[in-house]
């Protein structure tokens, strides 16, 4: 639909009309004929034997006019309407790169994956389906660091995610350090709004803050944990002496996480497999609703620049023509 910001500026459109009726009402007799030199001929109301503009030239330069007017109207595009995302929730997930996250027993289309490749394959999806929340990647080992700012760039995010490294952030884990990284993230956000699912497969060996008053300053922000504690708890293991049955997470601090998630209003989780993880993301689509507020707008794209371009350019063309028309008559007259 085609609109104009300041449609009352197309009423000088009419100027040159107005113009033209009152040079006539103020000059009834008409004026002698007044001879010009050759070189001015040809300039605009002029001509040869100081006759008015040809009727072509006028109607061009009319339409110059009515070009550079309409530019002044700004006409306007405006587009269908757009649903505008809205965010529910500013919601940052902290995941695990430590050594330990190597471990091969999650499963997978019947072959074994480490735990990293398991939390890229359903962290993948489970951002695709937040739409309309702000999402973050806070990526820790020895150190945690923010790979993601909150945004709604859920494509880059994901991206991110999958270029991860097992080991970037160091051989420890800084359970403590990574939820403080991420309430100062989250603490300027919206109330109510601001979530943290972490995700690790160990206990804190490293950091400068303990993880309890991480949790304490995160409970204080208003910032709700949502902990993930990753592994089987059984796996066969081959050996020179033959098999034998392990618990390869063994090094899971899982009351550790389960008081951070009741301190700060969230919920412990535990992924065992593969299917299991799936549905604890599920479960925090279900706790973790995305509330959409419905807003809306119409793009709108702008379209003066072609209108004013058109009308300098026909202004430029009939000025070129002029001075070429007069430099040839030059000629002529030498």
């Amino acid at each position: 639909m085609l609109s104009f910001a300041y449609p009352w500026l197309l009423l000088a459109a009419a100027l040159p009309l107005l113009a033209r009726l009152r040079r006539r009402a103020s000059q009834p007799v008409e004026a002698p004929v007044v001879p010009v030199a050759h070189w001015l001929q040809d300039l605009p109301g002029v001509s040869r034997s100081g006759q008015q503009t040809p009727l072509w030239r006028r109607l061009v330069v009319l339409l110059a006019w009515l070009l550079l007017v309409i530019a002044l109207a700004r006409p306007q595009h405006v587009g269908e309407t757009v649903d505008l995302p809205v965010t529910g929730r500013d919601l940052l997930l902290a995941v695990d790169i430590s050594p330990s996250m190597e471990e091969q027993d999650m499963i997978i289309q019947q072959r074994r994956i480490n735990r990293l490749q398991a939390v890229k394959y359903v962290l993948n999806d489970f951002i695709q389906r937040r739409e309309g929340d702000r999402i973050g990647l806070l990526l820790f080992g020895t150190q945690p660091y923010i790979q993601a700012p909150l945004s709604f760039d859920h494509a880059t995010i994901r991206t991110l995610l999958n270029e991860a490294g097992i080991g970037m952030a160091g051989r420890a884990t800084a359970i403590g350090d990574a939820i403080g990284l991420a309430v100062k993230r989250l603490r300027d956000r919206p109330q109510d709004q601001r979530v943290l699912i972490l995700l690790t497969d160990g206990a804190n060996t490293a950091g400068e803050l303990t993880p309890d008053k991480a949790t304490e300053i995160a409970a204080a922000a208003g910032v709700r944990i949502y902990t993930v504690g990753i592994g089987a708890e059984s796996m066969i293991q081959r050996g020179l002496l033959g098999s034998r049955q392990i618990n390869p997470s063994r090094d899971l601090d899982e009351d550790l996480l389960t008081r951070i998630a009741e301190q700060t209003g969230g919920q412990f989780f535990r992924a065992r497999s593969l299917p299991e993880l799936e549905m604890i993301y599920e479960s925090i689509n279900q706790l973790e609703p995305i509330e959409l507020e419905g807003k809306k707008y119409r793009p709108v794209t702008e379209l003066y620049v072609w209108f004013a371009g058109a009308a300098v350019m026909i202004w430029l063309l009939m000025q070129a023509g002029l001075l070429l028309a007069a430099r040839r008559r030059e000629k002529s007259y030498g």
